[in-house]
């Protein structure tokens, strides 16, 4: 094939002397083999690498069939800035001896969603994530003898609790927007974006500090299609981490990695096209210039809202994000402006048709991104083609609402636990039919309950401050 050929040219003219061959598991972590160039031939491409044991990753194959193989996908291809003579792509999955592709492939479901769009009589969906981090300078842990003691410990020449006398340190959720040098993170924010834009093809609208101390941040980025976000938020999460590692700190994208200050979410703005027109717009809707489908897309949303929560906040410290009485997105509503709903839509301009979209601000950045936007447009889909009903708009302060109130209004709130979302996955999945087969996900299912069951048995610290003395 041509495009195979010019790929084979090019990395010999740039002398890349290795490949570097990434996907992700079925919890979303990034996994990577690199291969040496001279092993790349176009057989070799275009049948796929057999360089893959399936059963050594997680959520993947048993041991008796553990031979995948990986099929670069050449139009992903960037250079490594920070390694010599090395370039990445996204690698798909394929079953061994010229099968078809994994189905457990993240980039498999991806696809198939935006099959499920375009059956639906669209022609794409945009997705345009917000991915919030912390940038810490240490974390130390120890979970090694959780029968004598476990304990964590964050440093950050931001955080509340810190003074070295000679910075300005970030109080808890006061670290929306402060100017350098107070924002210690400004240089290392600038590092990340230009590296993004200049070796990965991003084009970064903005960066700026986010509301918690101690080094959150948010790297803003242009819209994509589905798989297209999905990928650029795994590549995204790869490069903030390996230019913190850099700098000697370390970033993470843990959902609520501090008690008591803000957590780290993954707002998805989503909008669906038709040829060259914005299906979510209407220019005769006095209240967001929102249109039917919008709405309706929206009441998929709220009504799959707690199963969703087992692709987009798929960690029990998802679940100290995800918490009532905190300023949290838990609250299954939609409204325009108002942050304290589930489902909100911008309106920070008026007559733009380009710009029209609804942002879900329940997700987490600790989600398999694939999973997670496929789910969102499965439910988002299934609204349209039922013609769910989202209720009235709330453009109220959820937050300040007290129960009775809530529940005047209709107003349920996500489950507050993982095994909750699993479970409410169980007994609502028939709307992610078509895109995700029964078998990713009981194999999803299997691997969360897992995690779960693990974290569920080891005391805290805060157990035996409650409880020693009992």
């Amino acid at each position: 094939m041509a495009e195979v050929d010019e790929f084979l040219k090019r990395i010999e003219t740039e002398n890349v002397r290795w490949l570097d061959l990434q996907f992700v598991d079925l919890a979303g972590a990034l996994q990577h083999t690199t291969i040496a160039t001279h092993e790349l031939t176009e057989d070799s491409v275009l049948a796929g690498l057999g360089r893959l044991d399936g059963s050594s990753i997680r959520g993947f194959q048993g041991i008796a069939e553990s031979d995948l193989v990986l099929l670069p996908d050449l139009s992903t291809y960037h250079p490594i800035p920070w390694e010599m003579r090395a370039g990445l792509c996204y690698a798909n999955i394929g079953e061994a001896f010229g099968g078809d592709r994994y189905p457990k492939d993240s980039r498999f479901i991806a696809e198939r969603a935006e099959i499920a769009v375009k059956s639906a009589g669209y022609t794409n969906a945009f997705l345009g994530p917000e991915v919030e981090f912390y940038i810490f300078d240490s974390v130390a842990y120890n979970t090694s003898m959780p029968y004598r003691g476990q304990s964590y410990q964050i440093e950050s020449r931001e955080g509340a609790w810190n003074s070295f006398g000679q910075n300005f340190p970030i109080g808890f959720k006061r670290g929306y927007y402060p100017a350098p040098p107070q924002d210690l993170m400004q240089l290392v924010r600038m590092q990340i974006s230009e590296v993004l834009e200049d070796s990965f093809g991003f084009e970064v609208e903005c960066h700026h500090h986010e509301v918690g101390s101690a080094g959150q941040g948010e790297i803003t980025f242009k819209y994509d299609s589905l798989g297209g976000a999905a990928d650029k938020v795994v590549l995204l999460k790869y490069v903030i981490k390996n230019i913190a590692a850099a700098n000697n700190q370390i970033a993470t994208f843990m959902p609520k990695p501090i008690y008591g200050d803000n957590g780290s979410g993954m707002h998805t703005h989503v909008s669906i096209w038709k040829n060259n027109s914005n299906t979510f717009y209407d220019a005769g809707d006095k209240y967001a210039e929102l249109s039917q489908t919008a709405r309706y897309f929206i009441g998929g949303l709220l009504e799959h809202g707690k199963a969703l929560c087992a692709f987009t906040n798929p960690t029990t410290n998802s679940c100290k994000r995800l918490v009532q009485g905190f300023e949290a997105p838990v609250y299954l509503c939609w409204s325009r402006r108002n942050r304290s709903a589930a489902v909100r839509v911008p309106v920070y301009d008026t007559g733009n048709e380009a710009s029209k979209r609804i942002e879900f601000r329940v997700p987490d950045p600790s989600a398999n991104p694939y999973f997670a936007f496929a789910a969102i447009m499965a439910a988002g889909l299934d609204g349209i083609r039922k013609k769910a009903d989202p209720g009235d708009p709330v453009d109220e302060d959820v937050y300040s609402m007290d129960e009775k109130t809530r529940k005047s209004h209709g107003i349920e709130a996500v489950c507050g636990s993982l095994g909750g979302s699993l479970d409410a996955l169980k007994s609502d999945d028939k709307f992610l039919k078509g895109i995700f087969t029964n078998e990713v996900l009981d194999s999803y299912a299997l691997l969360k309950r897992g995690e779960e069951k693990e974290n569920g048995r080891m005391p805290t610290p805060w157990e035996f401050q409650e409880y020693l003395n009992v």
